[in-house]
């Protein structure tokens, strides 16, 4: 499957949508989504869906966490959505549900 990241808007809410391997060749696409997010002025809270995410390695954290950090110094609220058992695992690993709501 080929990797993608996607991002949309609706109610207020930003939603990146990713697939395939979450790691560093994607952080380019990773970053242009969730900065035209981060840069919308509609955007109060963004959602992460990890749904069809089938690997993610410690650059994908790191990238996490950057998102995180941005969206912190906007005060906009940063969920993680419906990861698959193996990314979960690798989440609760890195103490990641200390960082971020993980649903």
């Amino acid at each position: 499957m080929a990797t993608s990241v996607t991002s949309r808007i609706s109610n207020e809410k930003g939603v990146l949508s990713l697939s395939g391997r979450f790691d560093f060749s994607i952080h380019r696409d990773f970053r242009a989504n969730y900065e035209s997010l981060l840069n919308s002025k509609d955007v109060h809270e963004i959602e992460v869906d990890l749904s069809g995410v089938d690997y993610i390695d410690s650059s994908a954290l790191g990238m996490l966490l950057l998102l995180r950090e941005k969206a912190t110094e906007k005060n906009i609220q940063m969920t993680l959505i419906n990861p698959k058992e193996a990314v979960r695992q690798v989440l609760e690993v890195a103490n990641f549900g200390r960082l971020f709501n993980i649903a």
